[in-house]
């Protein structure tokens, strides 16, 4: 009885992360992690140095088989729903959407404009930006990472720790210093 009591528990601690996100009526998946901010992005900025995180953008489309994979399977994971929860300030945008976005060059645009703009792609895109961004400079030219598309377990953790550490000013670009990482991480 013991061993099916574990069991059951392990279970339904293996499910339990998929419950983490939820679908918001905009079809887009809503976290706890996740800021409603009226996207001014100056404003998203100085509200995320203010709580000490660092600000990233996440580009979502409705039906998005990539971001139901990333929410269900990746985001939840403990490690990185600590990071998201605690060091980030994480506004999500509707890569279809018509909500107005002031981008830090001032523009303000409908959220597809902006990502038009931006030059996202794909779903999910995340954004990284730096606590400054210089006057005159759009999103995209301000961001200091974009990672398009999903990616699992290591990869993401190590992006938000290498973004964390500012390691996008060191001469140790991300892919080696995932590597170096990835190489630690299945040694230990």
């Amino acid at each position: 009885m013991g061993r099916f009591l574990t069991l059951c528990a392990a279970a339904l601690l293996w499910t339990l992360p998929g419950l983490a996100a939820q679908l918001g009526d905009d079809g887009l998946h809503k976290t706890a992690w996740m800021k409603d901010t009226f996207k001014d992005l100056r404003e998203d900025l100085a509200e995320a140095n203010a709580e000490g995180k660092r600000l990233a953008l996440i580009i979502e489309q409705r039906g998005c088989i990539y971001c139901d994979k990333m929410h269900k399977e990746v985001f939840p994971i403990p490690e990185i729903d600590a990071l998201l929860n605690d060091q980030f300030f994480v506004v999500q945008i509707n890569m279809f959407g018509d909500v107005e976005i002031t981008d830090f060059d001032g523009e303000a645009l409908a959220e597809k404009d902006a990502v038009r703009k931006w030059g996202a792609l794909f779903t999910p895109t995340l954004m990284f930006f730096p606590e400054e961004v210089p006057e005159g400079a759009s999103a995209a030219q301000a961001a200091v990472a974009t990672i398009p598309g999903a990616f699992g377990k290591w990869t993401t953790l190590n992006m938000l720790t290498w973004i964390l550490e500012e390691g996008y000013t060191t001469d140790e670009p991300f892919q080696k210093y995932h590597a170096r990482k990835f190489m630690e991480q299945n040694t230990e």
